[in-house]
């Protein structure tokens, strides 16, 4: 690891006296500048970053004490050393209080010197540790409560965490792998009434079938093989606040059962259990699956599925909300980097705004701080991490062989008919590859060579959201 370099400024009318400190510290492999009076440094202090000042509190245009609190609006991490040649208690105290680290008497030792400095820069690398502690726990927390990205269609998707927020139904939340599903729980959660109450995530996908039972509902002592004392379930230990239950729709259906009759007694019994224990619990359920199309399967409660969404809020994938990835960027930088405060530039974000996004918002914070540490926090180039080729796959994959290409069979479907105009052609068209790509805009818009943007005018033109619905 590269030992950081250390810069001291030396403020002293004597010159031979900065002479001999910065043949002293040179050798101990610090950078050093040099001002003779206050102004000087000032200027100095406005164009570098400076770690160490030895400040002497007698200069030509004025006392150094005087210069402390303007070398501190600079970079109020600097370490002042005053250094004074007529020593007093009364100026000492003065000294700490306007904001400097120690105080030196001239003269001094080399070895004084030393551990004036080895004493700063501990001191300086205590807080940093101890900022980036508090920064991290606050950003912590902004997690849990902020959701990035307003401008398009997560505007509704706050909208609606603000309505659930307001009062205790159950809520259900889809969408795609990585759009923020526990994101949006949290912000639920933290905004509730129940905010002060434990919040429990349980992914239903985690767990063997015949655990989560144990999971969701505790066990008494004895109940099982293991059991070796009564512990509580997450109903339980949910009790007064928020149970989240994520993929709920890899639940399996006999349990699905079990968690119907909870919604609607408020009671739970323990595996191996002989009393029933009431528990209030507000349900936010999430998933990645269509649960209206398994509850026509039979592989989902219909009844259940009624009772989780009370209010439902689905979160779009990032491709069908671009104009929040600029915001979505700077908010990761921040986040991921806020010592470094590396830049990206508009030609970054516009290779990010033409990405397709498989991953979602996860894939992007991903790729944000994967250029940070490749970067080294600098000037940062996400773009170089972006995977084409995964969407392309996805939105260009060719039929297989034993299928017709779906273009021959929507001209064939038109052959034998009357003669369309093109307009009438291109509508149906556009409405087949709407299908085909399950109504998803931004890859129907690469199979046709089309931006998105112009695609939603033609959809909007031939009004074909609401012919697609009918279909």
């Amino acid at each position: 690891m590269t030992r950081k370099i250390h810069t001291v400024l030396i403020i002293d009318d004597d010159r031979s006296f900065c002479e001999a400190l910065t043949l002293h510290l040179n050798s101990k492999k610090m950078k050093t500048l040099t001002a003779q009076t206050g102004s000087e440094a000032l200027t100095i202090c406005s164009r570098n970053l400076i770690d160490i000042v030895l400040l002497d509190d007698n200069l030509p245009d004025g006392e150094g004490v005087d210069f402390c609190t303007p070398i501190l609006s600079y970079n109020n991490r600097t370490k002042i050393i005053l250094t004074t040649a007529h020593p007093s208690l009364e100026d000492a105290v003065k000294a700490i209080k306007v904001g400097s680290f120690d105080y030196l008497s001239k003269p001094f030792k080399m070895e004084e010197l030393d551990l004036v400095i080895e004493n700063s820069l501990k001191a300086a690398e205590s807080e940093q540790i101890e900022l980036m502690r508090a920064d991290k726990e606050q950003l912590a927390k902004e997690d849990d409560t902020i959701l990035i990205g307003r401008r398009g269609g997560l505007a509704s998707v706050q909208r609606l965490v603000d309505l659930a927020a307001t009062n205790s139904a159950h809520v259900l939340i889809t969408g795609e792998t990585g759009t923020g599903k526990n994101l949006v729980a949290k912000a639920i959660h933290n905004k509730s009434l129940v905010k002060d109450h434990a919040m429990i995530t349980t992914n239903c996908a985690s767990l063997p079938d015949n655990l989560i039972e144990a999971e969701l509902f505790g066990y008494e002592k004895g109940a099982f093989t293991g059991a070796v004392a009564s512990t509580k379930g997450i109903f339980e230990m949910a009790d007064q606040g928020t149970l989240f239950l994520d993929e709920i729709g890899d639940l399996a259906l006999h349990l699905q059962s079990k968690l119907l009759g909870v919604l609607d007694e408020k009671k739970i019994k323990k595996i191996g259990g002989q009393t029933v224990k009431k528990v209030n619990v507000r349900i936010i359920a999430a998933t990645n699956a269509e649960l209206a199309k398994a509850v026509q399967k039979r592989l989902f409660r219909s009844d259940l599925y009624y009772r989780l969404c009370v209010l439902s809020i689905h979160i779009p994938p990032l491709r069908e909300h671009k104009e929040d990835i600029p915001d979505l960027c700077h908010y990761f930088i921040k986040k991921l980097a806020p010592f470094f405060n590396p830049e990206i530039s508009d030609s970054e974000i516009d290779k990010m705004m033409d990405y397709g996004w498989p991953g979602n918002v996860r894939e992007l914070r991903n790729i944000i701080e994967r250029s940070i540490i490749m970067h080294k926090g600098t000037i940062l180039r996400p773009s170089e991490f972006l995977n084409p080729n995964l969407f392309d796959a996805i939105a260009t994959s060719p039929p297989s062989k034993t299928e017709k290409n779906s273009d021959d069979d929507f001209i064939e479907s038109i052959d034998n008919k009357e003669l369309l105009s093109l307009k009438k052609i291109e509508k149906n068209y556009i409405r087949h590859v709407l299908t085909k790509m399950s109504d998803n805009h931004t890859r129907t818009a690469k199979v046709l060579g089309i931006s998105r943007s112009t695609l939603m005018r033609k959809i909007k033109v031939y009004g074909l959201n609401s012919a697609i619905r009918k279909k």
